[in-house]
């Protein structure tokens, strides 16, 4: 039997489950008891009550029976009256009302089904606001009102008993959460530190709580400290070949410069496609993490990036701008990462379009452009490192080995975020989207 459905009913926090966790066997403690404790006590008492004042009420019924009128009835039973506790009175046959008892007065309910169920004579039951029960019953002289205090035939402790209960409930509950919160407290600080080391940001973190936190705790802290090693070795040795690569680049020129010029321009091209294939290693290789997170504001940031651009020459263009605020960004990676989106939209269309959308979730910078785009079957591929999708083409269009789009997936990824490629529906080419929660 499959619970999937129950899924979406079921609070998502960790302190909302835990609540939940707590609540429901109270809950449930409570209504066995009550239940347990109504039916088999409270009944049982109620019914021996009400047996004992249906025997008093026929008495009464016998004596008003044998007397010859309403009066000699009400003197013959006035001596009984205040050891019966009773109140009696004769009333019209139009003067019986109908029952009254509140909604929620089960304790009414029950005597009153009693009272119909073993007195036939029973014409109406009411069990008054003031604690008092009038039950009107059917004599040889006409109806007759006999009135009592309604402790007589009910029980007044389980209110007290319910009351205690629910307090006492209550009262563990709150210390259950507050226990249990210290408990959580550990595991949210523990979310909260691989959220912002998602999101490219090195926060305190000290293991603490049960054993198996600890444990948790502990896994992170070494497990980040492999991935800052990975990434520093592998900066290390991308820039170390990088920069080896520069020295017989440099003496190719120089020696270049000695030739004649019409023999040496095909072979200084090369030389100039290699130092910009190095250069892009280097940029590479330096990853998003040179600069350090800071408050940015990224429609600023980004309009200069636009500005910049068209400085340059080029066809870009920024249209829209929606939301105000800053955002934890580092600048420079966001910046190497747009100008990556536009340099890519202007080589392959013949115009960018750039939005910038930020709300109070997420942040998102678009590109879009003209051009052929990319088929949907070879949009993750064409985020890889090296992934060259037409080779020719590339070459032809000088865009070096396919390292734009994976810088930019490294820069969203290092805050956290995420590059989505689709179809523009303005211009008809290229939708890139850098998406960063906030």
């Amino acid at each position: 039997m499959s619970f999937d459905w129950l899924k979406h009913y079921m609070p998502r926090g960790l302190y909302a489950r835990a609540a939940l966790i707590l609540l429901l066997p109270v809950i449930a403690v409570m209504l066995v008891v009550s239940v347990a404790f109504i039916q088999n006590h409270l009944q049982g008492i109620i019914e021996q009550m009400t047996r004992n004042k249906e025997q008093e009420i026929a008495f009464v019924i016998d004596q008003a029976d044998q007397a010859p009128d309403r009066q000699a009835a009400l003197l013959a039973l006035e001596p009984a009256l205040p050891a019966l506790q009773m109140r009696l009175r004769f009333v019209e046959p139009e003067e019986v009302p109908e029952d009254f008892m509140r909604w929620y007065d089960f304790s009414g309910m029950h005597v009153r089904s009693l009272m119909r169920r073993w007195m036939p004579e029973t014409l109406a039951v009411r069990f008054n606001a003031d604690s008092s029960v009038q039950i009107f019953v059917s004599t040889v002289h006409g109806p007759l009102e006999v009135g009592f205090h309604r402790s007589q035939v009910t029980v007044g402790t389980p209110h007290q008993l319910i009351v205690t209960m629910v307090f006492f409930a209550l009262l563990m509950t709150i210390v259950a959460f507050i226990y249990m919160r210290n408990q959580l407290r550990p595991i949210t600080r523990l979310a909260d530190a691989a959220q912002a080391f998602g999101r490219g940001r090195m926060e305190p973190f000290r293991p603490s709580g049960a054993t198996e936190v600890r444990a948790a705790g502990s896994a992170f802290l070494d497990m980040r400290a492999r991935i800052e090693r990975q990434i520093e070795q592998r900066t290390l040795m991308l820039s170390g070949v990088s920069h080896d690569l520069r020295t017989p680049l440099t003496r190719l020129k120089l020696g270049l410069s000695m030739i004649d010029d019409e023999e040496a321009a095909p072979l200084l091209r090369d030389v100039d496609e290699m130092q910009r294939l190095v250069d892009t290693f280097l940029e590479f290789s330096r990853g998003a993490m040179l600069s350090e997170p800071e408050p940015t504001d990224p429609v600023a940031l980004v309009r200069e990036i636009v500005e910049d651009a068209v400085r340059a020459g080029k066809a870009v263009e920024l249209t829209r701008t929606e939301g105000a605020g800053l955002v934890t960004l580092r600048a420079v990676a966001i910046r190497r990462a747009v100008e990556n989106l536009i340099d890519n939209a202007v080589r392959y269309g013949s115009r960018a379009e750039v939005s910038v959308l930020l709300t109070d979730k997420s942040l998102r910078i678009r590109v879009e452009d003209d051009g052929p785009g990319i088929p949907a079957d070879q949009r993750a591929e064409a985020m890889k490192p090296f992934a060259r999708l037409d080779p020719a083409r590339n070459q032809d269009r000088g865009s070096g080995v396919g390292l734009g789009l994976a810088i930019v997936t490294d820069a969203a990824r290092a805050h956290g975020g995420t590059l989505r490629l689709g179809q523009s529906e303005t211009l008809g080419g290229l939708c890139a989207d850098i998406v960063i929660g906030r």
